[in-house]
């Protein structure tokens, strides 16, 4: 078997943490030759989750080589920041990228890109002024126009807007959250587990409308479907993301919600052999999970390793296939899910929901109808996170004890049978 030949010319797009974490990765890994790097923003990459859980508090960006990520300016022979992708041609020999910078159009030939342009926020069309929170422009809008006082409405109660309202509820605005599904995050948790959180909006004086869709939406209010309408002084939209792939179409296969489909080394299914996709514009594909979207900070920062060990013809054995894994600080609690949450699972619970610490497990019989672990969410109770990750990283979901599982004094990992 003739091996293909390895890159000496290699082009990241995207200088967000995965575009960062490859870069870092080609070098460590012994990649010696020729890096670009592009990236449509003009600053040094900066860590996105304290834009939602630290906004008023954290005014200046999180420096991701200061924490420790890797220094573009050090890693790319050539580091082309305030210039954005606009096409690419390639097959399974060489790609070319055409970028857009301010002097105008230019190509980059290269072996191999690697795709990691992220995710931008869903913008409804129809919705005027109203403002999203996804980058530092986002927060620094933001900061100027939630004094106390002034009246926030934010549109969806997942990750970003909780986070948001919290941020901004403990800061003396008035906060009201409207989302459209019948409770917060149902989507990600299910529909008993999201009922759970329900009072958590209250506790923190903020109002939650549940079941509210949105008719209209314009910088001074919101108004539903059922004819009322939530005035405002500020209205932001926390919908969702969608892949930042559009100026992929054509040239690699995209999945219905406009992500690159990729395997556990970010090889694009389909696709032509020179091309990678890694962090929020790829879905991976897991053996064990199946379809997992992107759009997690974890996966931004541990898959690029398992990409740039197979580009380099060093991977030893299968790819790793690590559990998803989101955080998440809102409303007074530290959440953590572990896992990719399937339709229909069985709810099992560790601890008493408003009572202290929690953790609701999320398990499915097998075809013998064993009960086997898919997820977890963990309420302010870490002790329970290095469990699941391991034992959700395995190459099957564990089974598990299902009535030890349910006792919270019994360690998590004795329950794996």
């Amino acid at each position: 078997m003739t091996l293909p030949p390895l890159p000496t010319r290699v082009a990241v797009v995207g200088t967000g943490l995965a575009g960062l974490r490859t870069a870092a990765e080609l070098r460590g890994q012994g990649f010696s030759g020729h890096l670009t790097v592009v990236g449509e923003e003009q600053v040094a990459p900066y860590d996105r989750p304290p834009l939602s859980k630290e906004l008023l508090t954290r005014t200046a960006p999180v420096d991701l080589a200061g924490e420790g990520y890797g220094d573009l300016t050090a890693l790319a022979d050539e580091l082309l920041t305030g210039h954005r992708a606009v096409a690419l041609d390639a097959d399974d020999d060489g790609a070319r990228l055409t970028v857009a910078g301010p002097e105008g159009t230019r190509e980059v030939a290269s072996d191999v890109v690697v795709v990691a342009t992220g995710a931008g926020p869903v913008v409804v069309p129809g919705w005027s002024d109203v403002l999203t929170l996804h980058d530092l422009d986002d927060a620094a809008r933001l900061r100027g126009l939630l004094r106390p006082g002034a009246r926030l409405a934010v549109i969806g109660a997942g990750w970003v807007g909780a986070e948001l309202a919290t941020v901004a509820a403990a800061a003396g605005v008035d906060v009201t959250v409207l989302e459209g599904g019948p409770v917060p995050l149902g989507h990600v948790l299910g529909p008993r587990v999201g009922e759970l959180l329900v009072p958590w909006y209250a506790e923190r004086g903020i109002t939650l409308r549940c079941g509210a869709t949105v008719a209209t939406a314009d910088a001074s209010g919101v108004g539903l479907a059922d004819g009322s309408r939530v005035t405002a002084d500020v209205v932001v939209a926390a919908v969702g993301v969608r892949p930042s792939t559009a100026w992929l179409s054509g040239s690699v296969p995209l999945t219905a919600r406009g992500a690159v489909p990729v395997d556990l080394t970010g090889r694009v299914r389909g696709g032509p052999a020179s091309v990678r996709a890694v962090g929020d514009c790829a879905d991976r594909h897991s053996p064990r999970d199946g379809v997992v979207p992107g759009a997690h900070w974890d996966g931004a920062l541990s898959h690029p390793a398992a990409l740039v060990a197979e580009l380099l013809g060093a991977a030893d054995g299968p790819a790793p296939d690590p559990a998803p894994y989101v955080f998440s600080t809102q409303l007074g609690h530290e959440l953590t899910v572990v896992g990719h949450v399937p339709a229909g699972a069985e709810v099992v619970l560790r601890g008493e929901p408003g009572a202290g610490p929690w953790t609701a497990l999320y398990v499915v019989p097998d075809a013998a109808g064993a009960p086997r672990l898919h997820a977890g969410l963990t309420v302010d109770r870490p002790r329970d996170v290095g469990p699941l990750r391991k034992a959700l990283s395995a190459p099957e979901h564990p089974a598990v004890d299902v009535a030890a599982a349910a006792d919270p004094a019994t360690h998590l990992r004795k329950t794996f049978t």
